[in-house]
């Protein structure tokens, strides 16, 4: 029973991939830039503007994000004579070598510099300076890329790299030696 249900785990990962990897390449067909070596763990939804988004090189994007290209309120705002012609569109522009969080939702107009982390769950609605960390909804400034990656080091998990090469052998290892430690309480 459990081979049937691997295989049948195995088909639906397959089928949602080419699924994402369709989407992904619709939306670059119809004007998304995207750079190089861009990652997208899970395609994101690109909104009904996808030319209006711009991806740099080796950025990766994990799962579950939204890119809000125009403000859809406009249609309650639009019923008023005043407001009729009351329109909202904005470009989205992610630098180069940034990573986005799990859940980030973009909103229009925003940028995000070079070098730049979105925290998961995280909403932008406005742009992030290069080599900064931002986080929260709204996301706010939380340190530079440099506090980041000293921090990192401060908490750093050492086990020997060539584990790296197999997935298997390297989570075995953390397993049994990462120690039973926890962050204090706040």
């Amino acid at each position: 029973m459990i081979f049937f249900y691997r295989i049948i785990l195995k088909m639906h990962t397959l089928y949602q991939n080419l699924i994402g990897k369709s989407y992904i390449e619709m939306c670059k067909a119809r004007g998304m830039k995207v750079g190089k070596n861009v990652v997208f763990i899970e395609a994101p939804a690109f909104g009904s503007e996808p030319y209006l988004i711009e991806i740099g090189d080796n950025t990766k994007i994990t799962a579950g994000c939204t890119f809000i290209n125009h403000d859809g309120a406009m249609y309650v705002v639009r019923s008023m004579e005043k407001y009729k012609d009351a329109r909202n569109f904005g470009r989205i522009k992610i630098g180069k070598n940034c990573f986005i969080g799990n859940n980030c939702t973009f909103l229009p107009g925003v940028e995000m510099g070079d070098n730049s982390i979105l925290g998961a769950g995280s909403v932008l609605n406005s742009s992030v300076p290069a080599n900064s960390v931002y986080a929260g909804v709204p996301a706010k400034f939380i340190c530079t890329i440099e506090e980041y990656g000293d921090k990192a080091l401060e908490n750093n998990v050492m086990y020997p790299r060539e584990l790296e090469k197999t997935r298997k052998d390297l989570d075995a290892y953390i397993s049994k030696k990462l120690p039973h430690t926890f962050k204090p309480i706040k």
